[in-house]
């Protein structure tokens, strides 16, 4: 979906594509077909931008087959989809039964994280439609913080600026623009946008930026006025934002609380969860700790990394962080120039909902995602955006 800033910028608006994960060529192009074409039906649009998540196996064939590349650029001009941003965070099984820590692997110390980015910004510049010519890869926050030391730190920033130097040359070679967007998440080395500011201070040019996730940032009590402003002040920019919502438990003390949120600890994914108490803010790796004893305090509001449907929070006496989101991108959008584009939906635990609230077919899957988009495209407009057919 495409939105005119008063200001003339073309604004992006896709939905990320690891709610359905496929880790090969064949499953991306299924993907297009069962999942992505049908939200785009469902919103009436001719157009729809999607977040494509390629894992990568399906990265790599693409790389090696330039027949491939044309074919799935082909298949999504035939399906009405675009795209201009890809989640490059996850590297592979991010469909398995149990991913929790593996999303961190490989990390920014380990040779394999720079040659799968790179590959993912040569294949979003061969996939950007011709009107195009930026585009934005996210990525994982350097690490988990677990045994990030000094000379990890020093790896991982040698390879950014390696990452900056083959984008400057991808530019000249293409003419097109990509950049790379730190996604800062709870328990990671960048947890929080302020952890951001020291290691990209470091990189040369503006290659390797942010990424909002509005998920992420309430989960860690960020203000995003506050957030957002560091980063400008610090000249980071925000190549891309994700628009997501946290799990919200106002009295975690009582016992009616901690039973509706035992429903949302599932196997599958962390859910880091956070506090903020008299000397700072306090959390746990999982939400099963967090609800084990009295691990964390809970005389303040808890808040839990559970991307729930934008449209559908969680019925009391839980809540979502809808407010952050339409705070954080009241400050992205409008203005003199955008700050932040493309925008992205990024809800891809459906399937780890509560059994009720899980869609139970594709069709109702669909339902809800194009439910989300229709949220935020009503929240864009209403800052003053303008749809483009």
């Amino acid at each position: 979906m495409r939105f005119r800033h008063p200001d003339g910028t073309l604004v992006h608006l896709s939905y990320c594509t690891n709610v359905h994960p496929a880790e090969t060529l064949d499953g991306v192009l299924a993907q297009l077909r069962d999942h992505c074409e049908p939200v785009r039906r469902r919103l009436g649009r001719d157009r729809l931008g999607i977040g494509l998540w390629l894992a990568h196996d399906a990265a790599r064939t693409l790389v090696d087959d330039p027949a491939a590349l044309r074919g799935l650029r082909t298949e999504l001009d035939r399906r009405g989809l675009e795209v201009v941003t890809l989640n490059g965070f996850p590297y592979e099984g991010f469909g398995a039964e149990a991913v929790k820590h593996r999303v961190y692997r490989p990390d920014w110390t380990e040779p394999e994280r720079l040659a799968h980015t790179t590959d993912l910004a040569r294949l979003l510049a061969a996939l950007l439609p011709d009107d195009v010519t930026e585009g934005s890869v996210s990525t994982l926050p350097l690490a988990w913080r677990t045994g990030f030391d000094e000379h990890a730190a020093a790896t991982a920033r040698n390879a950014l600026t390696t990452l900056t130097e083959r984008l400057d040359a991808l530019e000249e070679l293409t003419g097109k623009s990509v950049r790379v967007a730190l996604e800062p998440e709870p328990g990671c080395v960048v947890e929080t946008t302020a952890d951001a500011i020291g290691p990209l201070a470091d990189l040369p040019g503006d290659r390797v930026g942010v990424c909002v996730d509005t998920c992420h940032l309430a989960t860690s009590f960020e203000d995003p006025a506050t957030a957002l402003a560091a980063l400008d002040a610090a000249g980071i920019r925000v190549p891309k934002a994700q628009l997501s919502t946290a799990l919200h438990a106002e009295h975690p003390h009582r016992p009616e609380v901690r039973a509706a949120l035992a429903a949302f600890a599932e196997p599958r994914f962390l859910h880091q969860t956070r506090t903020t108490t008299a000397a700072g803010l306090r959390g746990t790796d999982d939400l099963p700790e967090a609800l084990a004893g009295d691990t964390l305090p809970d005389a303040a509001p808890w808040r839990a990394h559970f991307h729930l449907p934008l449209h559908a929070p969680p019925a009391p006496p839980l809540g979502s962080t809808l407010p952050v989101l339409k705070d954080t991108l009241a400050r992205l959008g409008p203005g003199a120039h955008p700050r932040a584009r493309p925008l992205e939906v990024e809800t891809y635990t459906w399937q780890a909902l509560p059994p009720g609230a899980r869609p139970r077919t594709r069709g109702r899957l669909a339902d809800g995602i194009a439910a989300e988009l229709t949220l935020a495209r009503d929240l864009l407009t209403d800052l003053g955006l303008r749809e483009l057919p």
